[in-house]
């Protein structure tokens, strides 16, 4: 645990996970700096904690807050990790119950999305798939996904430590809550 003795004194101001509803005003640096020195596996199971925190918004919530500041490419590999996790007819139920409630895009423009999601297999959304998706269907497919598989959260995570920049989109409350788990984890090794 190099890294943890490299950012002891960071990690100390987070310790106990005080000020989790007040958080540090350099949480985004401080986070920044957590993410380029640790393990891509220690920032996934940071963001694992506040995903499963009570002081932060609902999963679905955060990762559709997450795929509206991706990439296309990050939103396609995104959207085929809840796929795999809660299964294609989950978009399809999503679309269509959005599809009634005055998105008359979701219905007609993604016709052919779903249409090449409903074949056999497990299908592959593309990036430019991933750009029709509204942010609101993935908070949905999102909470499905977590209800089938409550892995898909340490799978998100995990996916999302690659690309923390996306990641300080989540706001400072989140980011607080993951240094708070791995300062207590330094803690406590």
């Amino acid at each position: 645990m190099d890294w943890m003795n490299q950012l002891s004194g960071l990690l100390n101001q987070y310790q106990g996970g005080q000020n989790q509803q007040q958080p540090n005003n350099n949480v985004d640096n401080d986070f920044d700096q957590l993410s380029r020195a640790a393990p891509n596996s220690a920032v996934a199971e940071g963001l694992s904690a506040a995903f499963r925190s009570n002081n932060t918004p609902p999963f679905g919530n955060m990762v559709s807050q997450l795929f509206a500041n991706s990439s296309g490419t990050q939103r396609a590999s995104l959207m085929n990790t809840l796929l795999a996790a809660a299964g294609p007819m989950v978009l399809q139920q999503v679309m269509s119950r959005m599809g009634g409630g005055g998105m008359s895009n979701a219905g007609g423009g993604l016709a052919g999305l779903l249409g090449n999601l409903g074949g056999g297999g497990q299908p592959q959304v593309t990036p430019e798939m991933a750009e029709q998706i509204p942010p609101q269907a993935i908070e949905q497919i999102a909470a499905e996904a977590e209800k089938q598989d409550p892995s898909i959260i340490d799978r998100v995570s995990g996916f999302y430590a690659e690309n923390p920049d996306v990641v300080k989109g989540l706001g400072a409350v989140a980011l607080t809550v993951a240094l708070a788990h791995l300062a207590n984890r330094h803690l406590n090794k």
